[in-house]
Parts: C-alpha cells; sequence; structure tokens
C-alpha cells in the first residue's frame, strides 16, 4: 500500500510546476514607489495598473485624448484639476510569470543516468516546454507639478483629487475600444 502511495506522490510531483517568478495582480491599481514595482522606473510614488489591452494602446488613447500629435504623449502630458495644472508620465511595463515544469526535466535526468554520456544533454526538456511562461501587462504613471515633484506620495495636500482623476482615466481608457471617440467627448 506504501507503495501505491510513494508511486502517485512521485507521479504528482513529477507532473507539478514550482512558480519562481509571479506577476502581481492588481485589481484596480496599487500606489507604489515605481523603482520597486520595476527595477528603472523612477523613485516616485507610481499609480500602477493591470492593462488587459495590447501593448501601445494607452499610448494611442492619451495621444488621441490629449491632442498631442505624438509630442511627448508618454512624458509631461499636461491635464487640470480644480485650475491648477498637473503633469503625468507613463510606462508600459511587462512583468513575467515563469514556472518550472518537472516532468520534461526529470525526464531527462532519468535518461542521462541511464546513459554513460559525461555531458548532460537534454533529450525533452528545454526553455519551450520546462518552462512556463506567461506575461502581465501594466501601465505605470507619474504625477507631477511645476513646484511639487510628486503629487501621489501620501505628503502631497491633494493626492486624493490626484488619484480620482487617474482612477477615472484608467476607467475611461478600460472601457473605450475606439480611442477616436474620445476626442469627440472632449469638444
Amino acid at each position: 500500500m506504501s507503495r501505491h502511495i510513494l508511486l502517485t506522490v512521485l507521479l504528482l510531483t513529477l507532473h507539478s510546476c514550482i512558480p519562481f517568478q509571479i506577476a502581481p495582480t492588481i485589481d484596480d491599481y496599487k500606489l507604489v514607489k515605481g523603482e520597486r514595482f520595476k527595477n528603472g522606473l523612477p523613485k516616485k510614488t507610481t499609480f500602477v495598473f493591470e492593462d488587459p489591452k495590447n501593448h501601445g494602446d494607452f499610448y494611442e488613447y492619451v495621444n488621441l485624448k490629449y491632442q498631442l500629435n505624438d509630442d511627448f504623449a508618454d512624458v509631461e502630458v499636461p491635464f487640470q484639476i480644480d485650475g491648477e495644472t498637473f503633469y503625468f508620465s507613463f510606462y508600459e511595463v511587462i512583468k513575467k510569470s515563469k514556472a518550472l515544469f518537472l516532468l520534461p526535466l526529470a525526464t531527462d535526468i532519468a535518461v542521462h543516468a541511464a546513459t554513460d554520456a559525461d555531458e548532460f544533454e537534454p533529450v525533452i526538456a528545454n526553455e519551450d516546454n520546462s518552462i512556463v511562461k506567461g506575461n502581465s501587462f501594466y501601465i505605470v504613471m507619474e504625477v507631477y507639478t511645476d513646484k511639487e515633484k510628486d503629487c501621489l506620495s501620501k505628503s502631497y495636500e491633494n493626492q486624493k483629487r490626484v488619484l480620482a482623476y487617474l482612477r477615472d482615466l484608467k476607467e475611461e481608457y478600460l472601457a473605450t475600444h475606439n480611442y477616436n471617440e474620445i476626442v469627440f467627448k472632449n469638444e
């Protein structure tokens, strides 16, 4: 009986995946220091949300909404809240999820052990079938003014107004399928 249990556990283990890098799931949005979310991003507080659309769609949306004609459409995008001018910059970020699929790796180890080969040559396992990958796409935004460098930090007195604006912008972007509609809404 214990042999059957051991065999079952071994088979289940070999059919499993071990995740070693997991992209975060963000339901609405998240405030996080940019560099903590991904290396190379600003050290400022950023507004991050998952982007289910194609790469470049947010750029196209912002470019049309603010009628930027591809002029600084991802940096220094001006907007106003109660007569005060703010600017946002955004980054389209890809984070990968990776998990190791054990069956091809275990099979290759068993084949190697059964042969007298000096070098380990993978027979079944390679990067395509031993590592399962998935990409998640995010929009990371920072907001600033001429006077304030980080309008999303907790210490900024108008943070709630800025967050409300970004939340509305995100919702409009996600709900819009034809970005040219935005131009007519703005008029």
